[in-house]
């Protein structure tokens, strides 16, 4: 692709907003920058250094000494904190959980949306997350929100992690209740809360196969072309 173009993805948890972001950039032959690994990143350096991810004094501290690095390895992308790869790392039910926590605290995001803008000025990308379309790049080309019910999404959870071998710890009903406590908190946090941007696609995908999404957001952007 010749031109240089942004598109925005935000959804809420375990919408399947970075499976079908990741597959929109090897489509178009583009980046895909996934803000949650960012924030993960920071939850796990708290917790790492024992810091309460509630505790917005400590973790502003802890942010003065923090170099967070983005970059791409034959398209796929690494974080790094203070020089160390943690990719590795972020993936747990924990660092989930304190990354979303974590969130609404107004330096992180500062932090965070400050790197993902510059990355945005030079390349041609696709974001992912929770308030791209409506805060970090509202000037964005294209932009989508990808949802899906509570109990699908879950289910879409419990399928991935069984895919990846880890042990399930939790029931769907539980799973269910935890990604709509989640909602909460990223949806009626102060800064920058969870919300579809007034100009964005509005996705259903409960009852959408993940092809049948790429497609419709794929078609949307050919259409807005023309």
């Amino acid at each position: 692709m010749a031109e240089k173009i942004s598109i925005t993805v935000d959804g809420p948890a375990g919408s399947g907003k970075s499976t079908i972001s990741k597959l929109i950039a090897e489509k178009l032959n583009i980046l895909h920058l996934d803000t949650g690994a960012m924030y993960r990143a920071v939850a796990l350096s708290a917790l790492d250094r024992g810091i309460s991810v509630s505790d917005v004094l400590a973790v502003e501290s802890m942010l003065k000494g923090l170099s967070i690095a983005v970059t791409y390895d034959n398209g796929i992308q690494r974080i790094f904190v203070n020089g160390v790869d943690v990719m590795g790392r972020i993936r747990t039910a924990e660092v989930s959980k304190a990354a979303s926590d974590i969130a609404v605290i107004p330096a992180v995001r500062v932090k965070l949306v400050e790197i993902q803008r510059q990355l945005s000025k030079s390349l041609s990308l696709i974001i992912d997350g929770r308030d791209i379309g409506s805060y970090v790049l509202p000037n964005a080309d294209y932009k989508f929100y990808i949802t899906a019910d509570p109990e699908e999404r879950a289910k879409r959870r419990l399928k991935e992690q069984q895919s990846k071998g880890l042990e399930i710890e939790k029931t769907l009903a539980e799973m269910t209740q935890e990604i709509i406590s989640r909602d909460k908190t990223d949806s009626t946090r102060e800064f920058a809360p969870l919300v579809c941007a007034d100009n964005a696609l509005y996705i259903d995908t409960t009852k959408m196969t993940i092809e049948q999404v790429v497609s419709t957001v794929l078609n949307a952007i050919q259409k807005v072309k023309k």
